[in-house]
């Protein structure tokens, strides 16, 4: 955020700057027809729509389209797809480059808030990659046309997975030149939050910068092509690189500390993580508290009680955008043999390499660490208050340990993400008839996947180097001396600082693990044209269109881990599965061009599946209705069953415990529950008042596939009216209700839902969940044997639900000075539902955020585009404003599933209102220069306790939501000739 002098100065900068660059008009529109890369140019052979498969001449969609065309993707200045989708107001955030710990370097889409696994993406109208694969950073951004978001079930003509909806990007694949294009950008934030720094000083921590510029992007494109034999055949290329860097959590005011409630809940203060660089202690034997002990600040080798100000700022080397470098390639070819046999072909290639960084490594609280009791690093004062009684004698004691090396060489732990993409699709097609079309197709996939995690400490190396003896003078692991591991270096955690470079050395461990997806998918469709041999209704001028087709589709996964990955917990695993599939679909133009009557038509559709996984096929099928009383008004509106079926990690993924932000209410001295509420959960009377918190509000869940699941279902209505009065040229209205329900959906429950349900009603099923540790009852660990969880591995729960309208806006005018227009597309969230398991109560996440209903989701959400075009159309001057509206805290409702501790802090996440700036002009001729300022005004998100942040919070906020980098400029040069 910044000040109102410097806003002012820097905004007459930005105005001053963008005016003497005057971008292409570009558009975010909802419409009726979006014809696709696969159709032709030639009106006669037909025009394929986004979310149909019929090829007719005037075919219009059914189902709700929002387009981004290419001026758009140029005006923002995206490098990555995702963020383009994710400014949409139907689009939640998935996985995106503002993730860090915990990513896998992929970036996704999630349509509707229903998760990402429920929209299939597709490019050129054919699936992109293996769904459990799915990575928007392999679409070329530089190839797009346009990309067509369409509402509501459309498995009946595309299969599987589109449930919420289908997102279909279609590729400039016929180009007849060269086309180049590059790119730099980068962000310059001012810190200048008050409150945000004033936190750091108090807690003794280092502000962040004045002024960062950092997160420097380039991306450079070229594509060529040309027509050859007479313009029946075609080849275009294209090639790019792309180069992120990375922006520190220290470098952001919102994120330069951990943040954590104060007592109340009713202002935030700087936190972190009890794994702190001093040393924690706590030993697992009676009448030790459950707060433990703490090496003292000053370097000696003494032990006092552990508070919260001993607690670890782990944020400021976290990443708050991964770095990341990106290759891209492919090819696109047709030639026409005949009028009855075009071959067609495309290869598409991406290496992506990224790497995610969070905190140095550390002796993490939860495994069970063991050290003998004459022990000579350790002080006696700290050897009684380990061992008691057993001082000095050669029995071991087993305690938790939370110390965290900081001084070099300790490193930051960063993981090293890479994937290598290939996409290969073929086919022939051509009309053999008049009327009758075919095509007949085959798509290869396969995904390659590289992690290494490094600067990690490998805990069973550490317990080695914890056992050490003097021996004849030379301190000695037990480990050498009886050859268990001669390479063991004994390890000095008694003190802040104690441990040597040779023992870090030691227990750092490298582990990597690799991975293969692969797809085929073989189809085949036969194409009619009723108008092509009469079969059309007396009062329509359109004939009777159809298509059916079979389409076999098999996907494979292969997981591997090294052994020190294996000896952590990480199993490999292997699965595959495949399906079968015929389909049709029919389009009947019942009245056309008569008075009320523009059109009237219906369209039906059907697919049948059989996959290996199950023994019983499975339907899906749609119906909709079109009607044109006029050329001013079109009203659509439609039903379709969808399904979903499990991918195959969701299957075949191996059990194993995974970090989830959650809290304990059984933890701590003074537990929030009561006794009776904690013994539901397995805990003891003598564990209960002396269980651990877990660190940094990070608990344990079970995650895990589950080979018996069947596939999920859904009912999707949408309805719809578009307006285009003739009396006022050039206004395009739009109102489209939808309305989705899912059955059965695959899914885990939420860990905090399964917290707060135990808790708040006693219900047995939830309580059962929790799995203690035997020994101490905490709900954390690194050590298989004994750590505790709550589980939450895949089933077929209950029901997911969400409805609401879509509203678009299109108008623009003429003057003697240029065009004007405005673009505005909005949502009003009607209800976001769901029903945990079937029978249970169903909560509402609209307008709510954290906990169960995770990313905000607010009830309206608007994007609006103005733009001036000039007279000769050689420049633009576009203004874009996004509107967040306001959410509130899932804990403070009074719903029973949702309720938790209550918050003053963060019981309301403001309105967010973000405004971008670009221009465009042609320099000269087949040049174009572009320039633009995203977040104009440097707003800074909100901060948010890391207690309450859940899926894909990072740095104290939502970055995929809102605006975490701040002001960024861009500045492009593109070139066709």
């Amino acid at each position: 955020m910044v000040g109102p002098k410097r806003w002012l100065a820097s905004a007459a900068i930005s105005a001053l700057v963008l005016g003497v660059a005057l971008p292409a008009a570009a558009q975010v529109t909802t419409g009726d027809q979006a014809p696709t890369a696969a159709s032709t140019d030639v009106e006669e052979e037909g025009v394929v729509v986004t979310g149909t498969r019929l090829a007719q001449p005037g075919v219009m969609s059914n189902s709700p389209i929002t387009t981004v065309d290419a001026g758009e993707i140029r005006l923002q200045g995206a490098t990555n797809i995702e963020s383009v989708l994710n400014r949409l107001p139907q689009v939640t955030a998935d996985a995106n480059e503002n993730v860090s710990n915990g990513s896998d370097g992929t970036s996704q889409v999630n349509l509707r808030n229903l998760g990402s696994n429920r929209n299939l993406v597709l490019v050129n109208g054919q699936r992109l990659l293996p769904v459990q694969a799915t990575d928007l950073n392999f679409v070329p951004a530089f190839m797009i046309k346009r990309v067509d978001v369409v509402t509501g079930g459309a498995s009946a003509v595309y299969g599987s997975d589109a449930v919420s909806g289908v997102i279909n990007f279609v590729l400039r694949d016929d180009l007849n030149g060269v086309k180049t294009d590059v790119q730099y950008g980068f962000s310059a934030h001012h810190n200048d939050n008050s409150a945000y720094r004033q936190r750091l000083t108090a807690a003794g921590f280092s502000r962040a910068p004045d002024t960062p510029v950092d997160g420097q992007r380039f991306d450079a494109n070229i594509a060529m092509g040309t027509n050859f034999a007479d313009n029946r055949g075609n080849v275009t290329a294209y090639f790019g690189y792309r180069d992120v860097k990375p922006i520190l959590q220290y470098n952001r005011d919102v994120s330069a500390c951990a943040l954590d409630p104060n007592d109340d809940r009713s202002n935030l203060i700087c936190g972190g993580s009890s794994n702190n660089e001093f040393g924690r202690f706590t030993p697992l034997r009676d009448g030790v508290s459950p707060t433990g002990y703490n090496n003292t600040r000053d370097g000696q080798k003494t032990w006092v009680p552990y508070d919260d100000s001993f607690r670890y700022n782990y944020a400021p080397s976290n990443y708050f955008q991964r770095n990341d470098t990106r290759y891209t390639a492919g090819a696109f070819a047709r030639y026409e043999v005949t009028p009855a046999a075009e071959i067609y072909g495309s290869f598409m290639f991406m290496d992506d390499h990224t790497n995610s960084q969070v905190a140095p490594s550390a002796l993490f609280q939860g495994y069970n660490y063991s050290i003998n009791c004459d022990n000579p690093l350790m002080s006696a004062q700290q050897g009684q208050l380990l061992c008691g009684s057993a001082y000095g004698t050669s029995a071991t004691q087993d305690t938790y340990i939370g110390y965290r090396p900081v001084a070099a060489p300790a490193q930051p732990r960063r993981d090293d993400l890479r994937h290598t993409d290939y996409r290969v699709s073929g086919g022939v097609r051509g009309e053999i008839a008049p009327g009758i079309r075919y095509d007949a197709n085959a798509l290869f996939s396969t995904v390659l996947f590289n992690e290494t995690y490094r600067n990690d400490i490998d805990p069973v190396k550490a317990n080695r180097a914890l056992k050490v003896v003097n021996r004849n003078g030379t301190l000695t692991c037990l480990s050498v001396i009886d050859g268990t591991d001669p390479n063991c270096v004994p390890l000095n955690v008694f003190q802040y600082g104690g441990p040597s470079a040779e023992a870090l050395s030691y227990i750092y461990s490298p582990t990597s693990t690799d991975s293969i997806s692969k797809e085929t998918v073989l189809s085949g469709t036969f194409t009619f044209d009723g108008g092509a041999f009469g079969a059309k209704l007396p009062w329509a001028d359109t004939g009777i269109g159809a298509v059916v087709g079979v389409e076999h589709r098999r996907e494979s996964y292969e997981f591997n881990a090294d052994a020190l990955a294996q000896a952590k917990g990480t199993q490999e695993v292997a699965g595959k599965f495949n399906v079968t599939e015929v389909f049709t679909e029919v389009r009947v133009p019942i009245v056309e061009n008569r008075p009320f009557f523009e059109e009237l038509s219906l369209t039906g559709g059907y697919r049948y599946s059989k996959y290996s996984t199950n023994d019983k096929g499975v339907s899906t099928y749609k119906g909709e209705i079109a009607w044109a009383p006029s050329r001013d008004l079109r009203l659509r509106g439609g039903y379709n069953r969808a399904i979903r079926a499990p991918n195959i990690r969701e299957l075949f993924d191996p059990r194993a415990p995974g970090n989830i932000t959650a809290q304990d209410p059984c933890a701590g001295a003074r537990p929030t529950a009561t006794f009776a509420q904690c013994a539901l959960t397995g805990v003891t009377q003598a564990q209960y008042g002396r269980i651990i918190e877990c660190p940094s509000e990070t608990c344990n869940g079970l995650f895990g596939g589950n080979p018996a699941l069947k596939p999920e279902e859904a009912d999707t209505y949408t309805a719809g009216v578009v307006l285009t009065p003739t009396f006022v040229p050039r206004l395009t209205l739009s109102v489209d209700y939808f309305n989705i329900k899912v059955k059965d959906y695959i899914g885990t429950i939420p860990v905090p839902l399964t917290i707060s349900q135990c808790f708040a009603t006693a219900d047995p099923f939830f309580c059962s969940l929790f799995q203690r540790n035997p020994r101490n009852g905490v709900l954390f660990g690194a050590d298989a044997n004994t750590l505790g969880y709550v589980t939450a591995t895949n089933l077929n729960t209950g029901e997911l639900g969400t409805s609401g309208l879509d509203i678009g806006a299109s108008y623009a005018v003429p003057t003697s000075v240029g065009r004007f227009s405005v673009d505005m597309l909005g949502t009003w969230l009607r209800a976001l539902t769901t029903q945990s398991l079937p029978g249970f109560p169903t909560y509402d996440c609209k307008g709510l955020f954290g906990g169960s209903c995770g990313q905000p989701s607010p009830e309206w959400r608007h994007q609006a585009r103005f733009t001036w075009v000039s007279s000769d159309q050689k420049g633009s001057i576009s203004l874009n404003w996004r509107y967040i509206g306001a959410t509130k805290l899932s804990y403070n409702t009074s719903d029973p599933s949702l309720t938790g501790a209550k918050y003053i802090i963060n019981s309301r996440l403001p309105v967010a209102n973000y405004f971008d700036l670009a221009a465009s002009a042609t320099v000269a001729k087949d040049l174009t220069f572009r320039i633009g300022v995203n977040n104009l005004l440097d707003r800074d998100p909100p901060a948010i306790a890391q207690g309450v942040l859940s899926s894909f919070g990072n740095g104290n906020t939502y970055p995929g939501v809102y605006d975490v980098a701040g002001r960024s400029f861009f500045v492009g040069l593109s070139a066709e000739f």
